[in-house]
């Protein structure tokens, strides 16, 4: 079986409110960023079949230099290789260029279609630079494009949402995720009095993730993890490794990495990524257990987890939960359903597949 390669490109212009990301914003180390990227996926022998550029904001790199770390790559036939991408960074001519590179999936940071809610989240684009950036990539040939929205944000209201997800279904895409706030320590959103005060309540919360499954369901966006939705067949093939518990190499600072059972990371420093002939390593902990995999499983709405996997308490307890409507069961696997999308790290714990 073919590893995942993830690579954390950690620049931005500028960071948003709401991220704890690991990134910086001196684009002079962009070049010596690209040659250590390449330095240490040169030194593995593995092939991949997903390739995934995350960040940060990857299509800040030019794209000579997401060709110069694709050409260290050892591809294997039919890859996915994606390339998250912010709207505002990308120009007709350079998403032709990556195209060429071998990008053939990209992930747009929209985040809203609605103006007020980009420039409170502080996002460096409008909703109509997102609509011309995404239907740009599908003019000059890409087929795969997933677009990121998010939910119960400050000010937002469920009508904003719906307008949201109207201008999104009008749209080319192929994928979305769409993940609900959260408010991270030390982000300048946690900081703000005023915008914490406008993030909508827990009852409203869960009313607006409800309302954005029903209405991408309705737009043929099948749920098939707890926040992401797919057209038929299109669902993100790297993203499914972390899930499965699948094996992959992540390269960057602070880029993860699940290998031979081991978990580990590459410390958040580019001035040592950068200088290190490899990169640092810092274990975290053993994975792939029985009860790690279950709990992944779980997040996966089309797959769940097999009932002859199960403890009979553990299955015991699922049947429970069917009953409340949390749970389902088809062909023999519990899933959760969107209510219980809501509640999943509860679930997990009355399962008790805690890893």
């Amino acid at each position: 079986m073919f590893k995942g390669l993830y690579i954390h490109v950690p620049f931005c212009i500028k960071k948003c409110r709401y991220c704890d990301f690991y990134s910086v914003t001196d684009l002079s180390l962009a070049e010596k960023y690209t040659k250590a990227a390449v330095r240490n996926i040169s030194q593995i022998t593995d092939k991949f079949d997903t390739v995934y550029f995350g960040g940060g904001t990857p299509s800040l790199l030019s794209a000579e230099q997401i060709s110069e770390i694709l050409s260290a790559v050892k591809i294997a036939p039919n890859a996915e290789i994606s390339m998250e991408c912010n709207p505002n960074s990308v120009t007709e001519n350079y998403l032709k260029e990556i195209y060429s590179a071998g990008i053939n999936r990209l992930s747009f940071g929209v985040q809203s279609f609605c103006d007020t809610e980009l420039k409170m989240l502080g996002r460096l684009h409008t909703a109509e630079e997102a609509i011309a950036a995404i239907n740009s990539a599908h003019s000059v040939g890409f087929e795969n494009i997933s677009a990121d929205i998010m939910l119960a944000v400050s000010g937002q209201t469920k009508e904003s949402l719906r307008q949201s997800l109207d201008v999104l279904g009008t749209l080319p895409l192929t994928h979305v995720s769409a993940y609900m706030l959260k408010v991270e320590e030390g982000t300048p959103l946690s900081r703000d009095k005023r915008l914490l005060s406008e993030i909508p309540d827990e009852d409203s919360t869960a009313e607006m993730y409800l309302l954005a499954v029903r209405k991408l369901e309705s737009m043929d966006f099948e749920q098939y993890e707890i926040s992401n939705f797919a057209k038929k067949n299109f669902e993100c093939r790297h993203n499914l490794k972390y899930w499965r518990c699948e094996e992959y190499y992540g390269i960057g600072p602070a880029a993860h990495s699940f290998v031979n059972g081991e978990r580990y990371c590459c410390p958040k420093n580019i001035a040592d990524f950068i200088s290190a002939e490899v990169q640092g390593k810092v274990t975290l902990e053993n994975g792939g257990s029985e009860s790690e995999k279950a709990m992944l499983s779980l997040r996966l709405t089309k797959e769940g987890i097999a009932a002859e996997k199960m403890s009979a308490e553990t299955a015991k307890n699922a049947e429970i939960l069917v009953q409340k409507g949390l749970m389902k069961k088809e062909q023999d696997s519990f899933k959760l359903t969107p209510e219980g999308c809501l509640v999943s790290n509860q679930i997990i714990i009355f399962l008790g597949i805690m890893p």
